[in-house]
């Protein structure tokens, strides 16, 4: 009888022991996830707002999006970076006038020509203040002051910042957490518009399963479960391939 009894005990404290433990891990496990989830998609984020910016870039400089990463590394590392610089502004009665920043550019490219073979210099100050001072177009136009300049510089740099260099700068291509997987890029560069008006666009993706995948299964499933049954993409993405949305991302 008390061999029995200390069974029956025993067979209770292992019960209630395991029932603690489950009712501890199910509370547990969920935290533990959405707290590593968080932590990764910081890393998923970042790279994702470095491609957007790199393909905002391609596309001002060839007019479509590119959905070949390896394309998209080449022109970062070769390609320069176009910046103008800005001095002066036209007013409202230049521009009432029919006065352009292009034809204004143009008039004042002219007089530097004029005044570069005349003064035998290529200092752009020497030769503003001197187009600025004598010539007459200038002085007529009231372009004292106005001045745009075209400068190229090295294209990774400016865009990032230092945080990247031509080195490294292939890393933003890779789903961190994902095992060397990339992401997952598709573009439309045929949309049009319904005023007819061609409006490339693009979709750049990380889905759960490329960044969690090492995580609790059963809450991996139930939170992809989750965002298909609210119609949402199931991980990290910007943009689109059906309609123009400025690239938004689906964390913003």
């Amino acid at each position: 009888m008390k061999t029995t009894t200390y069974i029956i005990r025993a067979l209770l404290v292992v019960s209630i022991v395991v029932l603690t433990y489950l009712c501890v891990n199910s509370v547990v496990v969920p935290i533990r996830f959405e707290n590593t989830r968080a932590e990764r998609e910081q890393a998923v984020i970042a790279n994702l707002v470095h491609l957007r910016t790199a393909e905002t870039e391609y596309k001002l400089d060839n007019g479509r999006y590119t959905a070949d990463l390896d394309s998209l590394i080449l022109f970062l590392r070769t390609a320069p970076k176009k910046e103008v610089l800005k001095e002066g502004a036209l007013t409202d009665k230049q521009l009432e006038n029919g006065m352009t920043e292009h034809k204004a550019a143009k008039l004042l490219e002219r007089a530097k020509i004029k005044a570069r073979i005349r003064l035998n210099t290529d200092n752009d100050s020497v030769l503003y203040d001197y187009v600025w001072n004598n010539d007459k177009e200038v002085i007529a136009n009231g372009l004292q002051g106005f001045r745009r300049d075209t400068i190229y510089k090295n294209m990774i740099e400016t865009l990032y910042k230092g945080q990247f260099t031509a080195d490294n700068i292939e890393q933003i291509i890779y789903i961190p957490f994902s095992n060397g997987q990339r992401y997952e890029v598709e573009t439309n560069n045929g949309y049009t518009t319904s005023q007819g008006i061609n409006v490339p666009i693009l979709a750049v993706r990380a889905h759960f399963r490329t960044y969690l995948s090492d995580l609790n299964q059963m809450e991996l499933v139930n939170l992809i479960d989750k965002e298909e049954k609210l119609e949402h993409y199931p991980g990290r993405m910007f943009g689109s391939v059906e309609q123009p949305n400025n690239n938004a991302g689906n964390w913003e």
